[in-house]
């Protein structure tokens, strides 16, 4: 879905394997946008997210699967990286490549702020998978 042959499909794909936060933009039941900071991880052309159980994020998930993940831009607006598609509950297992993935990328903020991995997957159980239909860079 994005072409790595450009220098900003690659440079979108490097930034997907690297950065630690996107912003997930969910549905509320009334219509209502709602945008969150989250963790993910890009495995086999989807996102996964681990989830906090309880956030509307959640709910929205189920209710609506429509979302779209956002990168940060750069200062001045440019650098653009918009991911929009279907998501899904998977529930709250890992498969154990994905894990170590996660934890690969994740583990030096989980130590930074005094949780374990054990800690990070109880209060953050459950698991949004996001497949991309539609991919904006610029």
């Amino acid at each position: 879905m994005i072409d790595t042959t450009t220098a900003s499909g690659a440079r979108a794909m490097e930034r997907l394997r690297t950065e630690l936060i996107a912003w997930l933009t969910t549905v509320a039941p009334d219509g209502q946008p709602q945008s969150s900071p989250v963790w993910f991880l890009w495995e086999d052309g989807e996102i996964v997210v681990c989830s906090l159980a309880t956030t509307p994020r959640v709910r929205n998930v189920r209710a609506n699967p429509r979302v779209a993940l956002n990168l940060n831009s750069d200062v001045v607006g440019g650098d653009v990286a918009t991911l929009e598609g279907g998501a899904r509950v998977e529930g709250t297992e890992l498969a154990a490549a994905t894990e170590a993935a996660y934890r690969a990328k994740y583990d030096a903020k989980i130590d930074e702020y005094g949780w374990t991995w054990e800690s990070f997957r109880r209060d953050y159980p459950l698991v949004i998978r996001i497949r991309p239909t539609r991919v904006r860079i610029y």
